[in-house]
């Protein structure tokens, strides 16, 4: 039988009838994101302070981007780094106005496109985190959310488990980049 990992807040245990599936391998997860037509990864500011493999999380957060070809909205204070490591983001929004964008099924999205079918959050402060994924859950049927954060996320659809240990971390996001660049 399958476990339900614990929250990061377990004040998030009860989370109704849904909660997040979790994806224990990052292969799984980048047939995902694969599968989706408008995916847009949202970078938060734990991107900016947080390093993985000696590499800063942004960094990690663009090679995700370019293996899948996402567009990037930038929150908080992110655009600046974004911007001096040559990428210019799709966009820039405070993380409330992203997600009440993304819960207006008529928006067009950051590229006026049509709304997104799939979003991924990386590097949101996790409480922070919790409570917009809550949100979108439960106001925006239309699409589907996915973490890229060492937590569990129970109001996510997709979620890794908890990956306290560094090194777990690491070899899910890179089996995931790997298998999005088509390996």
């Amino acid at each position: 039988m399958n476990k339900t990992p614990t929250p990061f807040h377990a004040v998030n245990v009860f989370t109704g009838i849904k909660a997040a599936r979790t994806v224990k391998d990052g292969a799984d997860y980048a047939e995902l994101i694969k599968k989706a037509k408008r995916p847009l990864l949202v970078v938060g500011p734990r991107c900016l302070s947080g390093s993985l493999e000696e590499r800063s999380l942004m960094d990690w957060a663009l090679e995700i981007s370019r293996a899948a070809d996402i567009p990037i909205c930038a929150t908080a204070h992110t655009q600046k780094n974004l911007l001096e490591k040559g990428y210019a983001p799709e966009c820039s929004y405070d993380i409330i106005e992203i997600l009440n964008s993304l819960k207006n099924q008529e928006w067009q999205g950051v590229k006026g496109e049509g709304n997104h079918d799939l979003v991924l959050f990386f590097g949101i402060r996790t409480d922070l985190a919790n409570a917009g994924l809550s949100t979108l859950k439960h106001y925006a049927p239309h699409l589907k959310t996915m973490t890229l954060c060492n937590y569990y996320f129970p109001h996510a659809n997709y979620s890794m488990p908890n990956l306290l240990k560094e090194k777990k971390w690491q070899e899910f996001l890179n089996k995931m980049i790997e298998k999005l660049l088509g390996g």
